[in-house]
């Protein structure tokens, strides 16, 4: 069967260009193919022109969800619970629930068991994250303020209780904090959180 030349290729996700090349067929054949495999459960897709095999897609690692979530929405960058999570700042955890934050609007979108949360913020906001690997993740002080501005909005609800204060840079969480409106830093010094440590 021809799906197994698809195992050859070395990325986790690819598109019709890997398909034409890996099958020796044609741009145009490997669209078709594409979707017969889909109808036939041997490929997943992610979005227009990107594919996991489902062989690969039952054993992905959590870092391979957060590329595949970087790629489904651009820009994004992964945050809040999911980010905190990573660094092992919480010990409230989702399992295949991948939380973005973007400054397009908000939306879930679901493939196969995992649900790819994008949640808006405003383009002031976006910042306070790097490259890790080959995704793009909110600093822990970032996923923590991401985290308290939509609490301030009404719009999340995080267990503080969950929370390690201890793994936090204070300086950098203070510098950030002037970034945000008026409403988020009275909600971070009403609650005095980083008295708890």
């Amino acid at each position: 069967m021809k799906i197994l030349e698809l195992n050859k290729i070395k990325k986790f996700y690819f598109g019709h260009e890997e398909i034409s090349r890996g099958l020796g067929i044609s741009l145009q054949s490997s669209k078709v193919s594409a979707n017969r495999y889909i109808k036939q459960g041997l490929l997943i897709r992610i979005k227009r022109n990107i594919y996991v095999l489902k062989e690969k897609w039952n054993r992905l690692e959590g870092t391979e969800q957060f590329i595949l979530a970087n790629i489904i929405q651009v820009p994004s960058y992964i945050s809040l619970i999911t980010a905190l999570d990573y660094y092992g700042i919480t010990t409230q955890m989702q399992r295949d629930f991948i939380e973005s934050v973007v400054v397009k609007r908000t939306k879930e979108i679901e493939i196969e068991n995992a649900v790819f949360s994008y949640t808006k913020i405003s383009p002031n906001l976006y910042f306070g994250f790097r490259k890790e690997k080959d995704f793009f993740i909110a600093t822990p002080e970032k996923a923590f303020l991401d985290a308290l501005y939509l609490m301030s909005l009404g719009r999340y609800s995080l267990d503080i209780d969950s929370i390690d204060f201890s793994k936090f840079n204070r300086a950098e969480i203070r510098v950030m904090m002037n970034k945000y409106p008026s409403k988020t830093i009275k909600l971070f010094k009403e609650n005095g959180y980083f008295r708890k440590t």
